[in-house]
């Protein structure tokens, strides 16, 4: 048992975004992120806001003067999967397409003939997290 005790105390400790330090300390560097994805993809103010799950107004105050502000879990996890799939999307296309597929339709079950982006509005965070592995999948990441 020893053994065992050692090696599960070496793994790297997983990143959940529940402390509010850490939370604190990720926030402006997320955000930032979040807005240049957003200026790549050509999002819409709606868009942008309906991803992050905030109001118009309250993205439109994030874009200004989010860089104090800690943003919650469920915001940094939506903005983790979110860069992830930008990243994913630019290992397996040239940088055009890579930022024009999460507007394109998509007749994938995945997406019910929806587009990337709208299909993740639609579905939140579980839909995010299955277009993350989607992309991983297809460019033979898993």
């Amino acid at each position: 048992m020893p053994a065992l005790a050692q090696t599960v105390s070496i793994l790297p400790e997983r990143q959940d975004f529940s402390s509010e330090a850490d939370r604190a300390r990720l926030s402006k560097t997320a955000l930032k992120a979040y807005k240049r994805l957003v200026g790549q993809w050509g999002l819409t103010g709606l868009q942008a806001a309906a991803l992050l799950d905030v109001s118009t107004s309250t993205w439109e105050r994030l874009k200004q003067d989010g860089k104090d502000k800690a943003l919650s879990q469920d915001q940094l996890t939506r903005i983790s999967a979110l860069v992830g799939i930008y990243k994913g999307l630019h290992l397996l296309f040239a940088d055009d397409m890579a930022d024009r597929w999460p507007r394109l339709d998509n007749r994938g079950p995945l997406f019910g003939r929806l587009s990337p982006i709208d299909s993740m509005v639609k579905g939140g965070i579980p839909q995010m997290l299955d277009v993350r592995r989607y992309v991983d999948a297809v460019r033979g990441g898993l």
